[in-house]
């Protein structure tokens, strides 16, 4: 359902009402769209879980073969000497 943005200030409850029950109600703000207001459940499925950092840091970026074995190809020292 859409409201218009005075309707939504002064019924706002209504509109939380109606978000949590019937699904998305859309705000307009001189005619156009603006906001969407969901219940938190439907939020949820739209976004996801968010992974804590340490699920985000462990699930990583994966390596294709030829890079892994360029990064075990080089020394563990890389220091070398220069002529200054």
């Amino acid at each position: 359902m859409n409201w218009h943005l005075q309707d939504a200030k002064n019924n706002f409850s209504k509109l939380v009402q109606r978000a949590r029950n019937e699904g998305p109600q859309t705000v307009t703000v001189r005619g156009e769209p603006a906001v969407v207001v969901l219940s938190t459940e439907e939020y949820e499925k739209l976004a996801g879980k968010r992974k804590s950092i340490a699920e985000y840091l462990l699930t990583g970026p994966t390596w294709d073969e030829e890079f892994a074995a360029e990064v075990e190809r080089r020394p563990d020292n890389m220091i070398r000497d220069i002529e200054l």
